[in-house]
């Protein structure tokens, strides 16, 4: 049963990781001028392998 509200939060951060990641893209490309990146791809890759994970249990 605890399975079910798990899955729905590990989605749920994964669409607002993705959400933040499309926002905060102007600023990305900003920053990467000056040699600074932004590790939003890890952060997207890592939501999405636990929520598919989680999908496969």
């Amino acid at each position: 049963m605890a399975a079910r509200p798990y899955t729905a939060a590990i989605f749920a951060l994964y669409q607002f990781t993705l959400l933040a990641g499309i926002v905060l893209l102007p600023v990305a490309m900003v920053t990467e001028r000056f040699g600074v990146r932004l590790p939003v791809d890890r952060a997207v890759e890592g939501l999405n392998q636990a929520y598919t994970g989680r999908q496969n249990d």
